[in-house]
């Protein structure tokens, strides 16, 4: 199991760029993808960006749109998500999550997730 807690969010304006960060705790980190994903109010949960734990391979989500980059450091147990030119369509909350993958598969079951953090986004 690993324990994820994020930091970072708030109110931003439209065009502005915000970083959030996630500390990560568990053990065998390196088995694991480390995610991005949101949940605005009335619709499906979206997965921006996933990181590998073990070697940083980044994945994007089409959401993404290039304007969000995650990255993680190794040594201090961190994942960011670095936002840009944020719209308001981008409000919601935002979650750190963690997962393994299904042997054989490509899919990555998330079952561990941060409590979230909410980022608005003004017009």
């Amino acid at each position: 199991q690993v324990q994820l807690a994020e930091s970072g969010g708030g109110l931003v304006q439209t065009g502005d760029s915000l970083t959030l960060s996630c500390a990560v705790r568990g053990r065998g980190l390196n088995a694991y993808y480390m995610a991005w994903v949101r949940r605005a109010p009335g619709k499906d949960r979206d997965l921006l960006a996933r990181i590998t734990w073990r070697d940083g391979r980044t994945f994007y989500g089409d959401s993404a749109e290039g304007r969000f980059v995650i990255s993680r450091d190794y040594a201090k147990n961190m994942v960011y998500l670095q936002m840009s030119n944020l719209k308001p369509e981008d409000t919601a909350v935002y979650y750190c999550v963690a997962g393994l993958p299904v042997f054989g598969t490509t899919h990555v079951n998330y079952d561990d997730w941060g409590q979230g953090t909410q980022v608005t986004v003004s017009s």
